[in-house]
């Protein structure tokens, strides 16, 4: 069974998604999925209560089971994503080399982009590699925000 709720936050309506299990998205704004009941469910409790310590600059990490559905590249991605510590970024190329595919610069930005799990997942934390912020699935004004509130600015 799929599971999904809302919950505000400094940064907008995000949806949070679960099975019994794990954490299978966190998208901003409100996305229903499909099949999906909406019920706040005791992991999704947890999620709220860690994405709210979050943003209120009182955790730096997650401690939640995770499920993103994607390919083998993707999710070795969003692996070398959740290796990137709080307060810090990473380019494209640093995460394609930390996966051992250096040419796939292009690919990881693909893969990023496709991260379901935003936020607890730190998509955000990846920029250009000449320091520039490019693209992210909820909004320029959001990635700054986010790596503001990680670097205390």
């Amino acid at each position: 069974m799929i599971y999904w709720d809302t919950m505000e936050s400094r940064v907008g309506t995000l949806t949070i998604v679960c099975d019994e299990k794990a954490i299978t998205g966190l998208e901003f704004l409100i996305q229903e999925p499909i099949g999906g009941v909406r019920k706040r469910t005791p992991l999704m409790e947890q999620a709220v209560l860690q994405i709210e310590e979050y943003m209120d600059g009182k955790r730096r990490s997650f401690d939640l089971p995770l499920k993103p559905e994607g390919t083998e590249f993707q999710k070795k991605v969003w692996n070398a994503l959740l290796d990137i510590p709080y307060g810090e970024t990473r380019s494209y190329k640093d995460i394609a080399v930390s996966i051992d595919n250096p040419k796939a610069c292009r690919a990881v930005g693909m893969a990023n982009n496709r991260n379901p799990i935003a936020i607890i997942i730190p998509c955000h934390r990846v920029i250009g590699a000449n320091g520039s912020l490019v693209g992210y699935g909820g909004g320029l004004p959001i990635k700054i925000e986010l790596l503001n509130l990680e670097t205390g600015k």
